[in-house]
């Protein structure tokens, strides 16, 4: 018997090899695409709307992750287009995340992006403590980091897009097929900021920003 897969990840799965196509998966594999590699670009961009002109920005990247090398091109090209200096970090494991920081800050590091992997999801807290004690400002890929108290995030609705995961489970245990389910990508994303440790950097987030924010965390 084939036991039938829902994932819910947020890199391409046809690139990843999960599927054969996104409109035909074909095999006993479906799921939600989060996109969120697809919005590293967007990311840096709203950085770029929260710091000076001059400022570095470092990258934090799991080079582990199957979609590290499309990951790195695409903020490199990100950053090229928006004329900013960026600092790509390598980060593989928890243990590494000291000295990661040390890193930054010999390249005189003054702001962070820190690319979507489960490795720095997972260690979130103590990311976001590393970011307050370095005194950078950083953009995530999920809401979880601003709550946990990061500066801002921007990227997929998670909690939707688990829900189109359970929808498509459900489907799949009446009777349906997998390969016959077409892989989803996520259309609803969210900006959160938490305005409190916006306050304790130093920064003001500009007007324009603040308008189109899903979420404000006082």
């Amino acid at each position: 018997m084939t036991i039938p897969i829902v994932f819910a990840i947020g890199a391409d799965p046809v690139k990843l090899g999960l599927a054969a196509s996104m409109n035909r998966p074909g095999g006993n594999v479906t799921g939600v695409s989060f996109l969120a590699n697809a919005l590293v670009a967007k990311e840096l961009g709203l950085l770029r709307e929260l710091i000076p002109a001059d400022t570095v920005i470092g990258v934090l990247i799991n080079p582990n992750n199957p979609v590290a090398a499309s990951d790195t091109s695409e903020i490199e090209a990100a950053a090229r287009s928006l004329g900013r200096q960026i600092r790509i970090i390598h980060v593989g494991t928890e243990q590494e995340f000291d000295a990661a920081f040390t890193a930054l800050g010999a390249q005189r590091v003054g702001a962070l992006l820190i690319a979507p992997d489960a490795l720095f999801t997972n260690g979130r807290e103590r990311l976001v403590a590393l970011t307050d004690r370095h005194r950078l400002p950083a953009i995530y890929w999920t809401s979880l980091f601003p709550e946990a108290g990061g500066l801002v995030s921007y990227g997929t609705d998670v909690k939707e897009a688990f829900r189109q995961a359970g929808v498509y489970t459900g489907r799949i245990l009446k009777g349906e097929k997998p390969s016959d389910l077409p892989i989803l990508q996520s259309t609803k994303f969210e900006l959160v900021i938490n305005i409190k440790t916006a306050k304790a950097l130093g920064l003001t987030v500009p007007p324009g920003v603040m308008a189109i924010a899903d979420e404000v965390i006082e």
